[in-house]
């Protein structure tokens, strides 16, 4: 998936609400499990995207909260798959955790014919954070909504393009899904990375850009571009004003797709481990510096318990599994 850069002004202020998705039993903040010896914290991708962003929070919650050194080791390449291979082969004793988003624990079991791990390697711990999606279309179109998109492409075929991150990332695979449900038909044109595709949006190379929710949020509020919608059944609290892509298109209503960054840990780790690194996560949710950070990345607070996130991810890989067999889609691991 693409990962986005988010400037630190925008990490550093903002404010928002956090929802918790559940409570875990009882038992489980019972746990007095402590690290011994230097936390690793592995994010699959470069420093300054999201994933980079929730890694850094969570090292620095640790630290404090378990009193011992926490950093961050950035593995980028391979689409997130290069440091989630590395995960796997960690010591399973809570000294490794891995900072995921939907590529490398979602998408690559699909599109990839060279995988180097099983999904079934991971243990789930808990979500962190939702980031919606966002569609948006040049002005020069005059298309302001997703209804507008699909009357203008009835009425026009194979008249529009639309942009994406790259082939099999998160936005290109928003863009079929969408086109899969409603049955119609626009030429992708992919680019080697977000801001490439922005970019081309911007001076109209492009017609309709599907993209993270930023960098493209603040071109919409200038007026460079005309949001359409949020990918997320909810709309979201950095643009309320946006809405969802299901509204007023009946055959778009199961449609939801996110950038989501949660934790898992190598399989065989013990359950006071997996319970303790999950009540520190909920904490850190909680904490007001943190809902002001994520408010700024326009996302919400998703935690939940280990078995409410692995339901999510097994759900989340097969809905882009199913996305990914329709377009006939196989790539190799680079």
């Amino acid at each position: 998936m693409t990962i986005k850069t988010i400037s630190r002004r925008r990490v550093l202020t903002g404010a928002a609400a956090v929802s918790a998705a559940a409570i875990l039993p009882r038992s489980s903040f019972g746990s007095d499990w402590r690290p011994t010896e230097t936390v690793r914290l592995i994010v699959p991708a470069a420093a300054g995207g999201s994933t980079d962003v929730m890694g850094r929070l969570l090292a620095a919650h640790l630290q404090t909260a378990w009193g011992q050194s926490a950093v961050v080791e950035n593995r980028s390449g391979g689409g997130g798959t290069i440091g989630t291979a590395e995960a796997v082969r960690g010591r399973a004793d809570g000294h490794v955790i891995l900072v995921g988003n939907p590529g490398p624990n979602a998408i690559a079991y699909s599109i990839f014919r060279n995988m180097t791990y099983k999904a079934d390697q991971l243990q789930p711990v808990s979500n962190m954070i939702r980031i919606p999606n966002i569609v948006s279309a040049h002005p020069s179109t005059g298309i302001k909504s997703i209804p507008e998109l699909i009357a203008y492409i009835k009425a026009n075929p194979d008249k529009l393009t639309y942009g994406s991150s790259g082939v099999g990332q998160s936005p290109h695979l928003t863009g079929a899904w969408f086109l899969q449900l409603t049955g119609l038909k626009m030429v992708h044109v992919p680019f080697r990375g977000a801001g490439p595709a922005l970019q081309a949006a911007l001076a109209g190379d492009i017609q309709i850009l599907f993209d993270n929710l930023y960098p493209t949020l603040p071109q919409t509020q200038e007026g460079k571009l005309t949001a359409l919608c949020v990918t997320t059944p909810e709309r979201t609290p950095a643009a309320p004003n946006i809405p969802t892509i299901r509204e007023g298109v009946p055959e778009l209503a199961k449609f939801d797709v996110s950038s989501w960054f949660g934790i898992f840990l190598p399989k065989a780790t013990p359950a006071p481990v997996i319970e303790a690194l999950n009540k520190e996560i909920k904490a850190m949710l909680a904490r007001d510096d943190v809902k002001k950070t994520i408010a700024n990345m326009g996302a919400t607070a998703d935690w939940g318990t280990p078995q409410q996130f692995s339901d999510f991810v097994q759900a989340e890989t097969a809905k882009f599994g199913e996305i990914i067999k329709r377009e006939g889609l196989q790539m190799d691991v680079n």
